[in-house]
Parts: structure tokens; sequence; C-alpha cells
């Protein structure tokens, strides 16, 4: 099968298999299974009268390990049967550009995961309240009054940027910190940017499960990841702050028809992170599978699972 994986420009830099990105472990995973699998990035797309094209590089494996043959190649995007489109967030101007691109690409020619209207059209933050009774307490704003009085409810509140990743620019807020103003005015940007704003969760401080859906599947295998050195939130990914968790059978019932609704949305690869039972965030773009810690800690092949998945998938959209 031909297949194209629009990548992060981080990763086409240093690309080589890193056993911490789940990207390299489904292109070496594909490659193994003898497909024809090309990488390329969110500039290299473009249209040429109506026609999507990239252009790509040709991925190959050796030894185990990935590389890329560096002469650049053109293609149509409807060339490939599939398309894994995986640049890491913002979902900044650039990134919702590069999704219109894939408007013009024939659908029953080419499968496109996940689909970028759907991520186009999906806030990993501001959507999760699609699912409030899932959710902690929260308003989306640029009030400062409202968040003010939010705090005033709940004592202690996460102030989140919509379209920030890796925990960038996520701060809380106790009520009668002093600097309470100053905190919302950067926020906020002087009351001229919306925010998240969610209840504090107590349980935070251990850090937040991954939840992991393919298609209507809600994975039976998930881990902990748990803060760095003193902050309360998980933004380095290394062997120490990823640990084994469990998936308890009320949290899979409870997230099932999340995973039903998001697939049928065009979204059938997605990640949630739980706190106490209650989502903190749907990640939509590229989601972490955690494939290093999930085969250790539960002696699997997680990436054959989600390469089966998205190959059977093609093939029966074609």
């Amino acid at each position: 099968m031909d297949i194209l994986f629009v990548i992060d420009r981080i990763e086409l830099k240093y690309f080589e298999f890193n056993n911490l990105v789940t990207n390299f472990w489904l292109i070496r995973e594909l490659l193994f299974e003898n497909n024809n699998v090309c990488i390329t990035t969110i500039d290299n797309l473009g249209l040429n009268s109506g026609v999507a094209y990239t252009n790509c590089y040709e991925a190959y494996e050796k030894n185990g390990n990935i590389f890329y043959d560096k002469a650049l190649i053109k293609k149509n995007i409807n060339d490939f049967s599939l398309v894994m489109f995986r640049p890491d967030p913002p979902v900044d101007l650039d990134y919702i550009n590069a999704t219109y691109i894939f408007d013009f690409v024939d659908r029953d020619k080419t499968l496109i995961l996940n689909d970028p209207k759907a991520i186009r059209n999906f806030n990993e933050k501001m959507h999760t309240v699609k699912f409030l009774d899932l959710m902690p307490e929260n308003i989306v704003t640029s009030s400062k009054a409202d968040i003010i009085e939010f705090l005033k409810v709940h004592d202690e509140i996460v102030l989140k940027p919509l379209n920030a990743c890796f925990g960038s620019g996520v701060m809380t807020l106790k009520k009668g910190d002093k600097n309470t103003a100053v905190i919302i005015n950067t926020m906020t940007k002087n009351q001229t940017q919306l925010i998240m704003v969610q209840k504090y969760i107590p349980k935070a401080r251990f850090g937040d499960k991954r939840v992991m859906f393919l298609g209507d599947e809600v994975l039976d295998v998930c881990v902990q990841k748990l803060p760095s050195n003193d902050d309360f939130k998980f933004n380095e990914h290394c062997d120490s702050n990823i640990v084994k968790a469990e998936l308890t059978s009320s949290e899979k019932e409870k997230f099932l028809p999340v995973a039903r609704e998001l697939n049928a949305l065009g979204l059938p690869l997605v990640g949630l992170d739980v706190i106490d039972e209650k989502i903190i965030e749907i990640n939509v773009t590229s989601p972490c599978y955690f494939i290093k810690e999930v085969n250790g800690h539960f002696n699997t092949n997680l990436e054959k699972k989600i390469t089966e998945f998205i190959l059977s998938s093609s093939c029966a959209k074609i």
C-alpha cells in the first residue's frame, strides 16, 4: 500500500527511529510489512489547479532503523491509498491552512487519518465540553470578571490556552493569590483571547492517565503520566515519569460512547487525558500512544495493533 505520513518538522529534521515517537513506531512497522511510505510536512503541501500534491521523501528501513531518501519527489496526494495526518500542535494558521489542502482530495480514493476537517473543527480543549458530564466544571472566556467569579466558587482553578500543546502556558490559580489580575490578564492577553478555565482536581498532583482509542474501541492498556519535578503537569517524556496504569471498568464504560462519537466524526485515533475519571483534554491532532511504555508494561506490540487498524480501515474504505 502507498502511504503518506504528514509529520512534524522537528521529526523530519531528526528522522531516525526513536522509541519515544509514535510516528516512528508506526512508520517502521508499516515498512516492516512491505508498504511504501513517504513522509512530508505541512509546508510541503500544495495545490496545482485544484489538485492536491506534496513534495515528499521516500522512507525506508534498514537494520531496524528508519531513514529517508534525500531526493524530494512530487506526488499527487490521491496517488496514496492512505494519508496519516499527524503534525503536532499548535493548531495555528499554518496548520489550519494545511487542512484545507485535503478538502481537494478525493476521499473515495484516499483515506486520511485523522480527518483534517474534523481536526480543524475540534479544538482539543474547548470541545471537551461536548462531554460535559465527564469533565470538571469549566468555562471558556476571556473575561476577567467571569474568571474571578469562577475562582470564588472553586477556590483553585486551572487556566489553559486553547491552542497550545505539551502543557505550554497552563497555570493554576488559587483564591486570594495577590497576582490574580496579572495572571488573568497575561493568560487572556488583556481580555482579548479566549481560554479554558477548569476547576482544579486535587489528584492532578499524581499526574494524568492516558486513555487511548482505536476507532470505536477503548484500549485496555493505558499509562499514567507523572508531573515533572515540582510542576503539576506532565511535560517531559522519559522512563521515570511514565508508569503502568489500570483502566477501570467504570472508565471504559464511561469513555466508550466518547470513542464512538469521535470515530463517527472522522477521529478514530485519539488520546484522552484523564484525572479521577474526568476528561481533562481530548488529543486528536497527533496523539501519543506511548508505545514503548505500553509494550514494556503490558508485554504487547501496540504498534502492530495500530497499523493493522489503519490498514484495515483503508482497505474497507477503498
